[in-house]
């Protein structure tokens, strides 16, 4: 009969001792934001949850949030900023914890969510006329700042203009900036062409 014990007792503690995880020599550890911390390591980043287990693989796409301990990625409402660059413009989009994409690289910009929505710049293309002689359209394309939900989907357009911009590496250099900024869970500040800022009360 003890015999039987020793052996019930063995094959319940040995699976918990066999999905212990350590994470060692790691260069820079955030603080713990949305249940998960940022860890880097050789200038990669991945993500440990509440028990210290890593739950994203090191990777080098995730974007930087600059905090007051330091400047590292982070989520927010279980969403994550990635950067890719295409024809060597940064493209924005979000990971969820599981590391998949959940909203592809397509902004020129964007904020953390916030209660489930983020600010982000969707750039627009447009033809305006066609070039015969070369049998090519002659397009133009404007950045809008809108509100997406945490699928990628655009809710509200906060500038109904956008901005002229230039799809060229040599021309757009740096990441445009977003000038909106929410104020309260409905109020949006949006800067108009006057530099002024208008107040909009944005319902769901």
């Amino acid at each position: 009969m003890k015999k039987a014990v020793i052996l019930f007792i063995t094959s319940i503690t040995f699976p918990v001792l066999a999905i212990a995880q350590s994470v060692n020599n790691v260069d820079f550890i955030s603080p713990i934001h949305n249940d998960v911390a940022a860890i880097q390591k050789d200038g990669k980043w991945a993500f440990i949850n509440k028990e210290g287990q890593q739950i994203i693989n090191f990777r080098t796409d995730l974007a930087i949030t600059s905090m007051e301990d330091g400047d590292y990625p982070m989520f927010n409402d279980d969403r994550c900023p990635i950067v890719k660059v295409k024809a060597g413009i940064s493209y924005f989009g979000f990971i969820d914890k599981s590391g998949n994409t959940v909203i592809e690289p397509q902004f020129l910009n964007s904020t953390d969510f916030k209660d489930g929505i983020a600010i982000a710049l969707k750039v627009i293309r447009k033809v305006i006329a066609k070039n015969t002689a070369l049998d090519k359209d002659i397009v133009n394309y404007r950045y809008y700042e809108v509100l997406i939900d945490t699928q990628g989907n655009i809710t509200y357009y906060l500038n109904q203009d956008g901005v002229n911009v230039i799809m060229d590496k040599d021309f757009l250099r740096t990441v445009p900036q977003i000038t909106s900024k929410r104020i309260s869970e409905e109020l949006y500040a949006v800067k108009n062409k006057k530099n002024l800022w208008n107040i909009i009360k944005i319902k769901e």
